[in-house]
């Protein structure tokens, strides 16, 4: 329940902010400095270091962000998850907040009623709120009082007592708590609820705490595990960061846990004896992480050496056209992150049809010539191959994003790329047809006349500049006030084949057998380039052109 509780806040405020959260992001990353401060600041917002890493990482994935930069924001995301240890032990210990749960929830109810997207989303995050401190009850609630089970207070006194060994076996414990859990401030608050019970004393919990904080480095990873290298590297950068300054805490561990009792005892929090402990636990998550940031932010251009020499650029030999850019499939914590990443899919994937155009107008140009008229249609069914592929795992991601916890506007563009990708893949089908139509031409003998062959490579010239539009209007998708560039390419498309018929039927009665074919192969191409800028100015009315630039 607390898990649940902490999940539906985060997803609550996530939708609340939208793409305010991925521009924030991305623009408040200039210096390292500000770095940390977008990091503490988003993560002190939606209460999880591993939403804010997973969203970095996509950003680096997606080329939003760099290293360096990444670098920086993971610092801050360590500094602001400590905020929950702190809402944990001034309210969840200290009062009984579970008998304000059900009023919460009920405030939280009458939002969920009202019509406004963002009122919904204060909601869920209201009813997190109040989840996540009764899930903390219950679990203070069902942990058993030692003084009754003594066989488990022998068996905890058997892992402590033994120096540096009870440290490392301890922290051990907190790094595998926390890759089970998945959340550092779940494991942290669990930490918590066994020292107040009397399980484990404070070193041992400090120690638990420590290996927590390498144990968080795991939902990174494993969201980069199936992303491209800068991604590998940045949750890379995110273990190395948490893992040295373990070391360096472990190193000087005594010394460590003295500062931290002299700063709560300065602060005056250290009057009452059940509570002290628990400000000492949330002081040492803070200061640690404070002092980590504060030594490494020096050297984020040393850890960057650092995991790009343990994660080196391969070579791939593969088509790469073939496989998305932008997109991983890795745990996605942050589907508004899923959409933009989604967006810059789909520019690439108009790019590569644009491409595709090109070999259409090799194979028109050299139709007649046997070899390397074979080689541009093997690169048009190849074209085809690719449109098909992309288009599924496009659709499969979109269809795979958590519409629950998107925010209306983001739900709505998921729905315009559905539309956009299939008619793009119809765009590698008529290239693989243009290809069928000269195959037939050559296997009957017939050659396109000069004149032909100009109009066709005319046509493809126009049908370029409606790919331009299409291009433009879906990288400037939150910008444009209409589509005008597009309906002027399509109108000039259609003007121009129109031109073309006209004069060819005007004509083609008079010819013979021969000519007719010749004639018939030409029409052919020219309807299926015009339909292919039909597929192109669908593209453009299905890009959703955001309220505020309307």
């Amino acid at each position: 329940m607390f898990l649940y509780g902490m999940n539906l806040m985060s997803s609550g405020l996530q939708k609340a902010a939208g793409d305010k959260l991925r521009k924030f992001l991305s623009s408040l990353t200039s210096s390292p400095i500000k770095g940390v401060l977008t990091g503490l600041g988003i993560t002190t917002i939606i209460q999880s270091s591993s939403a804010t890493t997973v969203m970095v990482v996509g950003f680096v994935n997606a080329g939003l962000l760099t290293l360096t930069q990444a670098i920086g924001v993971i610092m801050g995301a360590n500094i602001g998850t400590t905020v929950t240890a702190w809402i944990v032990s001034l309210f969840g210990f200290k009062m009984d907040i579970a008998t304000l749960a059900v009023p919460i929830m009920a405030v939280g109810f009458v939002l969920s009623l009202s019509k406004k997207a963002k009122r919904r989303d204060l909601a869920e995050f209201i009813i997190g709120f109040a989840l996540l401190f009764l899930g903390l009850s219950y679990m203070k609630s069902s942990v058993p009082d030692l003084s009754q089970h003594p066989e488990i207070f022998s068996f905890i006194q058997g892992w402590s007592g033994k120096g540096i060994l009870s440290v490392l076996l301890f922290l051990l414990f907190g790094t595998l708590l926390t890759v089970v859990l998945q959340s550092s401030s779940a494991t942290v608050a669990l930490t918590m609820v066994m020292m107040s019970m009397g399980w484990i004393e404070f070193p041992m919990a400090a120690a638990m705490v420590l290996g927590e904080n390498i144990g968080t480095t795991i939902t990174a990873n494993i969201a980069a595990s199936v992303a491209g290298t800068a991604s590998k590297r940045a949750a890379l950068a995110h273990t190395v960061f948490n893992v040295f300054g373990v070391i360096w805490a472990v190193a000087l561990f005594h010394p460590f846990l003295s500062l931290i009792g002299w700063i709560v005892s300065s602060l005056g929090l250290d009057g009452d004896p059940a509570q002290t402990p628990l400000y000492k636990i949330s002081m040492l998550h803070t200061i640690f992480n404070l002092l980590n940031t504060s030594i490494l932010i020096w050297f984020i251009p040393t850890i960057e050496k650092i995991v790009c020499r343990l994660i080196p650029m391969r070579e791939d030999t593969e088509d790469k056209a073939q496989k998305l850019k932008y997109i991983h499939a890795g745990l996605i914590s942050t589907p508004e992150l899923g959409v933009k990443e989604a967006e810059n899919e789909v520019v690439r994937f108009g790019e590569l049809m644009r491409k595709g155009l090109g070999h259409i107008r090799s194979a028109i140009e050299n139709a007649d010539n046997a070899d390397t008229f074979a080689f541009e249609k093997s690169k048009l069914v190849r074209y085809e191959e690719i449109s098909d592929s992309v288009e599924v795992q496009i659709v499969s991601f979109l269809n795979n994003l958590d519409k629950g916890a998107m925010s209306e506007e983001s739900i709505a563009n998921t729905r315009s790329m559905l539309r956009i990708v299939g008619e793009m893949e119809s765009l590698g089908d008529s290239g693989e047809a243009i290809g069928r139509i000269l195959t037939q031409k050559n296997e009957h003998g017939k050659k396109y006349s000069p004149e032909h062959k100009d109009a066709l490579l005319k046509m493809a010239g126009i049908l370029d500049g409606a790919f331009q539009a299409m291009i433009h209007n879906l990288k400037n998708r939150s910008t444009i006030v209409n589509i005008d560039n597009a309906m002027k390419a399509e109108i000039g498309l259609n003007a121009f084949r129109d031109k073309c018929r006209e004069k060819e039927y005007s004509t083609i009665e008079e010819k013979d057998d021969d000519d007719y074919f010749e004639s018939l192969f030409f029409l052919n191409v020219l309807d299926e380039l015009e339909r292919m800028g039909d597929f192109l100015i669908n593209i453009s009315q299905s890009v959703r052109i955001a309220p505020k630039a309307i």
